[in-house]
């Protein structure tokens, strides 16, 4: 007989870690996060590829050089070719110029090209100038800030993003909730480090990590302060790139990936990974460095795994043994990987499957977190109603930022659910 995970069994799990208060929790968003939607009135980031697409359009109309330029890439990257590949190919490209050209371009041309390209992802990921009081309750992020709201725990939540736009910050503020992003001051906040790597400060508020960078954060030119304003072309970002290795390398980012390091290895904290596709080498190596450490810290990766096959016309699901995530969850058992279809828990991978089937009765529905496989292996008519096959397969959804944030509202206990009606 297969080994398989029992989704159920995990959920369970789950829900204990979220009503009990003796745990830390944190919560690891990636891009994915800022693609959520609740409805058509949802504030959303272009995923990646329409983001590429759309860039590279507005640059090669403003520009013919450009557009020439870009069809030379697109053909030296083949289908890999997107934001990342892009401003890689045009880094190394700038590096290795000298007085040449290359594509069309002399070092100066790249060096306008790259900042053009760079502001472009800027204005595309800037949502917040649509931002409304009426639009805030269509935001997934505002249901998320909620939950923060209503739960009270001994420790706050802490939130770690590689997102650059305000999303959360939109939510969290909409809800009323406190929360701390490593900025003090008034007038022009600045960067403090010694805040950040302080896990004591602030005991009570919940904390926004925004790891990669943020729309606003700037260097002040006369202190050389890391500063917080209004976002405009000279905010600091961590682009994708080939050099975001390096960028993370310096402040403010090396205080925020110490941060994440701080919170592994502390004993008894939870990090749920929800949006990110794990990409980015330097946040990997972080979680593992802090795993490897003697703690009870634990992460899960809610991996957002489906994706459409053009050649077969289907669905198919990346979590396999070629996956580069699969290697790292099987050579440590505190990191647990629960894909769409299959899982890496305990260093074991195996596909989902409910050994019994749900119980209305059950604590957690399991439609807030599977979506059981429906039998169409018999004609229609062919069975007699309450006899269908039952297989126990099917889908695992919180890896779906929306499906989460439903998940953690349903979990929710009655009295605290009372308690944000009554005061929210």
């Amino acid at each position: 007989m297969p080994v398989t995970h029992d989704p159920s069994e995990y959920i369970r799990g789950l829900q204990q870690i979220l009503i009990s208060d003796k745990k830390r929790i944190g919560f690891l968003f990636g891009a994915g996060t800022s693609m959520a939607k609740k409805n058509e009135h949802s504030l959303t980031v272009p995923a990646i590829g329409p983001l590429t697409n759309n860039v590279v359009e507005v640059l090669s109309q403003e520009n013919e050089n450009y557009k020439t330029l870009f069809e030379e890439i697109s053909e030296e990257l083949g289908s890999n070719f997107n934001i990342e590949t892009i401003l890689t190919n045009l880094e190394q490209k700038r590096q290795i110029i000298g007085k040449g050209t290359l594509n069309g371009l002399d070092h100066e041309g790249f060096n306008t090209l790259i900042e053009a390209f760079k502001e472009e992802i800027r204005k595309k990921i800037s949502v917040h100038t649509e931002f409304s009081q009426e639009i805030a309750p269509h935001m997934v992020q505002t249901d998320f800030a909620k939950w923060v709201g209503q739960i009270h725990r001994k420790y706050p939540v802490e939130i770690f993003t590689t997102n650059y736009d305000y999303l959360f910050e939109l939510g969290l503020e909409y809800c009323n909730v406190p929360y701390y992003d490593g900025f003090t001051g008034s007038f022009r906040p600045f960067f403090n480090s010694s805040s950040v790597e302080e896990m004591n400060f602030l005991p009570k508020q919940t904390k926004l990590w925004k790891i990669h960078g943020s729309l606003g954060w700037q260097i002040d030119d006369g202190t050389q302060k890391i500063i917080r304003t209004n976002s405009d072309g000279n905010d600091i970002l961590i682009y994708p790139s080939v050099l975001k290795y390096n960028d993370s390398k310096k402040q403010p980012y090396e205080s925020l990936m110490d941060r994440i390091s701080n919170f592994l290895k502390t004993n008894d904290s939870i990090l749920i990974v929800c949006g990110y596709s794990f990409g980015d080498e330097h946040i990997n190596a972080r979680i593992e460095a802090a795993l490897n450490s003697n703690t009870t810290s634990h992460v899960i990766f809610l991996l957002f795994d489906k994706y459409w096959c053009a050649s077969s016309e289907l669905y198919k699901f990346a979590l396999n043994d070629e996956h580069p995530i699969y290697k790292f969850a099987t050579a440590n058992s505190k990191i647990s990987v629960y894909g769409m279809r299959s899982a890496v828990i305990g260093g074991k991978y195996a596909a989902w499957q409910l050994k019994n089937q749900p119980d209305k009765d059950d604590t957690v529905q399991v439609n807030f977190f599977f979506d059981e496989d429906f039998d169409d292996t018999q004609e229609i008519g062919a069975h007699v109603a309450g006899t269908e096959s039952w297989t126990g397969k099917g889908e695992f959804i919180l890896p779906d930022f929306t499906k989460l944030v439903n998940f953690l509202d349903s979990v929710m206990p009655e009295n605290e659910i009372g308690g944000w009606a009554r005061h929210g």
